[in-house]
């Protein structure tokens, strides 16, 4: 006699839980839409997998066994989770639907998220986005980990395994003190960066980076440290950054979607435009190359690029 097997199908587990749940025949048949005896039969083939006992039947009625009572509770998580397997397996079906984690860089999360999150809302209402503010190299390693799905933020990149898909170029403006003597020009030279006493942003900030290189093309000597060896002044955040621009200590270049933001919180701040071409930067979607959702990924880069064409930024034909 061979072996019974030991894997039940759904179809008896439906039967086994129905009966289960109102422990007579009849009505569990009619809730899941099967005859009585197909019922019965689903049953008692389900208790010969199982090589177990699940239900002791009388004339007048049917009780679970105490084995019974444990397999249900089993049978039932597992038919919930199919049920939610399937769920997911729909929503992956239907593009913009299901879960998307964003990962966005700080100096882009306050001035591009409420437009992102205004389209995503009014545009892909079933899509439920989980935003995360991280630096560069932790949001890249979140992608490559499958921790995250999609990340916003400063390219080029250039790494293998990720494509970029990106939305708009931004000019860098020169923001200082009130009463500076580049304030308000609209012409000024990147050479004035040579001399300027540039506040940063401090390491692990890709803008950081930006504005060491725009430094470096204009002349500029690494002086980030003083006569010490100490680093020089530096901030957390672009907030931070402006204020101590305000007081006094020096300059610092703002990516100009920042601006208006960083600058209305304080009259003693001026701006200053950079003679054309002025130095900028790329943002870009990023996702991991070969990703199930490049299609949808890619759709939502489109959108985006109309979305935030609002803003003082220059998009990038797809």
């Amino acid at each position: 006699m061979s072996k019974p097997s030991r894997t039940p199908s759904l179809s008896q587990l439906r039967a086994f839980t129905a009966v289960a749940q109102h422990l007579h025949f009849r009505e569990a048949a009619a809730e899941i839409g099967m005859s009585q005896p197909a019922l019965s039969g689903a049953v008692a083939a389900l208790e010969e997998s199982l090589d177990v006992r699940l239900l002791e039947r009388t004339t007048r009625r049917v009780l679970l066994s105490p084995a019974g009572e444990r397999v249900a509770a089993r049978a039932r998580a597992v038919l919930d989770a199919v049920g939610e397997l399937l769920e997911e397996a729909e929503a992956a079906r239907a593009p913009f639907t299901g879960t998307l984690r964003l990962g966005v860089i700080p100096t882009c999360a306050p001035y591009l998220l409420p437009t992102v999150l205004g389209l995503v809302h009014e545009r892909y209402p079933k899509l439920e986005l989980r935003v995360h503010e991280e630096q560069t190299d932790s949001l890249l390693d979140g992608l490559t980990a499958g921790r995250l799905d999609l990340l916003l933020l400063a390219v080029p990149l250039g790494l293998p395994g990720v494509t970029e898909l990106p939305l708009f170029d931004e000019d860098f403006v020169l923001v200082m003190e009130r009463g500076h003597a580049l304030a308000g020009r609209t012409d000024v030279p990147r050479e004035r960066l040579r001399d300027l006493p540039l506040l940063l942003l401090d390491e692990g900030h890709c803008l950081r980076d930006q504005a060491l290189e725009i430094c470096r093309e204009a002349g500029r000597a690494d002086r980030r440290r003083d006569a010490s060896g100490e680093v020089t002044t530096t901030a957390a955040g672009l907030s931070t950054l402006v204020q101590l621009v305000a007081g006094g200590l020096g300059v610092t270049l703002l990516p100009h979607t920042a601006l208006r933001l960083e600058t209305a919180r304080n009259d003693r701040l001026a701006t200053g435009c950079f003679a054309h071409p002025a130095p900028s930067r790329r943002i870009a979607l990023a996702m991991r190359a070969g990703t199930a959702r490049e299609q949808e990924f890619t759709e939502l880069a489109s959108a985006l690029r109309e979305a935030l064409s609002a803003l003082p930024v220059r998009p990038i034909a797809a």
